[in-house]
């Protein structure tokens, strides 16, 4: 080999292996729980690759932020929750449903603790499987404070904006749904142990990523995780578009189906399912659901037949806000006359004495 050649080789390896060293470790070495409690400022393991990353500022800074916010939002909203779920949904199923959610995956577990199978959906994209080892040096904090601004409105208010989400979840370095799916995970308590990007076929067929998607396939995540009780549970979120147009040939519905009777969760929903263009999902949803858990933006009350279910409504319906004035519904104002109240925000109507669900029950 020509003596300039070995030098050249010489020097691009060494620069390679500084280029490793300087790394908090090689990708791969780091678990998906790994990454998500460092983006959820909780410490990983003490063998983690990431380990050296608490002893940033930034990090740091984050994690006595995010610490104080959850404590607060535990004590004001989920622990509230998780003793109204207790009570009141004493039959639930092992699958549930939550359309329109995003990653809204932190109230599907306080309503929903007992679920085996957990389905979100919504516009927002995926992104990729964050990888904290491929950032570039020095962006942690940055990445780190652009978590928690998109996180902001679901703690203050339990809902997103979706207006807001559209640019935040696609600015960074850790972009799409996962980055914050990965926090809502570890700061309930779970331990991931596998992700996988999935698509469908139009017949509801569960695959993996190996490629370009299909036309209108819906991109997906699969999450494999623990609580404290050990037992194996997995997160699906897809996004997708639900509009009768697009739904009648992604599989979502037909994958919803695979799965068997389920409860379903709708808030802070847009009103879409008051629309004509929503049709499908919403008889989707009255003829395959076991338990609807809804707040008004969802199913409006006219579809809930007679004899078929039992609608027990909690809080108070003081209407909608004012971009969605059009929504109100004299006939859930009735049902709500004689409400017990709820002591947890919930929607868009978040202030206290003026929440509301309605529970609605299969006969």
């Amino acid at each position: 080999m020509h003596r300039s050649l070995r030098l050249t080789l010489l020097v691009a390896l060494v620069a390679s292996l500084l280029a490793c060293a300087a790394l908090p470790g090689r990708a791969g070495d780091s678990s998906a729980d790994d990454n998500a409690r460092i983006l959820a400022g909780i410490e990983p393991r003490p063998d983690s690759p990431l380990a050296g990353l608490t002893r940033e500022a930034g990090w740091r800074q984050h994690a006595r932020s995010f610490g104080a916010a959850w404590e607060s939002l535990e004590a004001r909203q989920l622990s509230k929750i998780r003793i109204w779920s207790a009570k009141n949904i004493t039959k639930p199923r092992q699958t549930m449903l939550y359309m329109f959610s995003g990653p809204d995956f932190l109230y599907a577990d306080a309503f929903f603790p007992e679920a085996a199978t957990y389905v979100l959906s919504g516009l927002e994209p995926v992104g990729a499987i964050p990888d904290i080892t491929r950032l570039r040096r020095g962006s942690l904090s940055g990445d780190l404070a652009h978590i928690r601004s998109s996180l902001g409105s679901v703690m203050n208010y339990s809902f997103f904006i979706t207006k807001h989400m559209k640019g935040q979840l696609r600015t960074g370095e850790l972009t799409g749904t996962l980055p914050l799916l990965y926090v809502f995970l570890a700061r309930s308590g779970k331990t991931i142990s596998d992700v996988t990007l999935v698509t469908l076929d139009k017949e509801g067929v569960e695959l993996p990523v190996t490629g370009a998607l299909a036309t209108g396939a819906p991109s997906g995540v699969k999450i494999t995780f623990a609580g404290k009780d050990g037992k194996p549970r997995t997160l699906y979120y897809f996004s997708t578009d639900l509009s009768d147009g697009a739904v009648s040939n992604s599989g979502f519905l037909k994958f919803c189906e695979r799965l068997g009777a389920a409860d379903y969760f709708i808030k802070s929903a847009s009103y879409l399912l008051h629309s004509a263009n929503f049709s499908k999902v919403r008889d989707f949803v009255l003829a395959k659901s076991a338990t609807v858990l809804q707040d008004d933006s969802g199913i409006p009350v006219r579809y809930f037949t007679p004899g078929q279910w039992e609608l027990r409504p909690f809080g108070h319906y003081a209407g909608p806000i004012r971009i969605f004035a059009g929504r109100y519904q004299s006939q859930l104002n009735n049902v709500f006359r004689r409400a017990p109240p709820i002591d947890f925000g919930v929607g868009y109507r978040w202030r206290l004495r003026e929440s509301n669900l309605l529970l609605a029950e299969r006969n």
